[in-house]
């Protein structure tokens, strides 16, 4: 049976009206056209590789052409862990749109925090205190090394290097305790709030940075022993997935990837944010534009991250995390209860008591929010994986008009045809390990 689209319809996304407005229907119609119904005659095999796979970083599907094991056409179908984030935020305040962009990079979950409160800001007119910037870098970078190390550890897992797989967990551990020292939570922190960061660094919290900045680089050091040196690792990497500068430029690929071609692109260094200018680090790179070069890059680039987070400690100063405007701080001196959860009950009475006006305008600020002026930014930042940048819509109400993500993953995973096409079925694998990509990020 055909059916037949009214002219001016989308083929792939009815619409209805209903009381709640219209209402879209996607499909997936063009399967037919795009993979062909009749495969007799042809020494051609369609092999599906996902979305449960456990080589494709998540709910990623590859379909691809086969010719024995050659790979002569790749296909890349997401969607499968689509959340409706971007819309999500349309109908909550501003503060609280940082709980929900949080989720989307769920393995990079403090820069999305970042760079969505930098473009409120922006849009504000007004910057963090100098200690909540400082605290910011802290968290991120500690942040990029435990997303580097999943990386390491899954395409490990993938590629059979079990021992790297385990070893790269355990040290991610402990990226994660100190972040939920600091923060409260492991992942999903909503810890960077616009106008600055949720709460103080806790008592005890520099201590425990300073004691894991004595583990972290002999346990990196370890993966050179394991892996760098292992003759098979080296022949699963080396001139698989190659992309060269001029492909990656062609297709927007950021991050890893493109300093793997040789070309220093970090936005730490050429569009620094946050005071990054004034850190001392370096932009690892390297120009075998493959797998290989990838995972040297990323070994690099977590050296780097413990030289910033030693500096972030020494330019700790004291001053408050928050802005001072109390129309737009919230929550207002927030002072965590004995649970770890909520106001302190000490805190809540001080609200209370102090006078009639000030339990109102808090009630307002939580309930309602702040009002952003009408206006459009976009801010980039240099996320583990590349460029993650927030295009961010302001109406003038305490509602975004409209969030857009650049997730690098979403534009990272264009280079897989180009990766695979004309290598073996094995080599797929290694080189979308090489992407890195998260599935959070790309369905949002």
């Amino acid at each position: 049976m055909t059916t037949t689209t009214p002219a001016g319809a989308d083929p792939y996304a009815g619409s209805r009206e209903t009381t709640e407005g219209r209402v879209y229907t996607v499909t997936g119609g063009d399967w037919d056209q795009a993979f062909g119904s009749d495969l007799t005659g042809e020494e051609r095999l369609v092999v599906n590789m996902g979305p449960q796979h456990p080589s494709t970083h998540g709910v990623l599907r590859l379909v691809l052409d086969l010719e024995g094991e050659t790979v002569t056409k790749a296909r890349v179908v997401i969607g499968y862990l689509h959340t409706g984030i971007e819309k999500n935020v349309e109908y909550r305040n501003w503060t609280q749109g940082t709980t929900f962009v949080t989720r989307m990079d769920y393995l990079a979950p403090l820069y999305n925090e970042t760079a969505y409160c930098l473009a409120v800001e922006k849009l504000l007119g007004i910057e963090a205190p100098q200690r909540a910037q400082t605290i910011r870098v802290l968290v991120m970078e500690i942040n990029r090394i435990a997303s580097h190390l999943v990386g390491l550890a899954t395409g490990g897992m993938e590629l059979g290097a079990l021992t790297g797989m385990t070893n790269g967990f355990r040290e991610r551990e402990l990226c994660l305790d100190l972040l939920e020292e600091i923060t409260g939570l492991r992942m999903n922190h909503a810890y960077v709030r616009p106008g600055g960061v949720a709460q103080d660094l806790p008592p005890g919290a520099v201590e425990s940075i300073r004691e894991w900045l004595t583990v972290m680089p002999e346990r990196l050091a370890g993966y050179h022993k394991l892996l760098t040196g292992q003759p098979i690792w080296q022949r699963r990497l080396k001139d698989v997935g190659y992309l060269d500068v001029t492909g990656c430029l062609a297709l927007g690929v950021t991050g890893p990837v493109l300093r793997a071609t040789g070309l220093p692109w970090d936005l730490r260094r050429t569009e620094p944010y946050l005071g990054y200018q004034d850190y001392d680090f370096e932009v690892p790179t390297a120009d075998t534009s493959d797998a290989w070069g990838r995972y040297l890059v990323r070994m690099a680039e977590m050296f780097e991250s413990l030289k910033i987070v030693r500096q972030a400690l020494d330019r700790l100063e004291p001053g408050p995390v928050m802005v001072e405007d109390r129309k737009i701080a919230w929550p207002a001196q927030l002072s965590l209860g004995a649970d770890g959860m909520g106001n302190s009950l000490e805190h809540v009475r001080h609200i209370m008591g102090t006078s009639m006006e000030a339990l109102i305008h808090h009630f307002k600020l939580v309930t309602e929010g702040f009002r952003v002026p009408a206006g459009q930014v976009y801010v980039p930042v240099e996320s583990p994986r590349g460029e993650l940048g927030y295009h961010v819509v302001s109406d003038g109400g305490t509602r975004p008009f409209r969030v857009h993500v650049r997730d690098p993953s979403f534009v990272n995973l264009q280079a897989t045809a180009a990766m695979s096409e004309g290598g073996m079925i094995a080599d797929v694998i290694a080189a979308i390990a090489s992407i890195d990509p998260v599935m959070g990020g790309v369905d949002r």
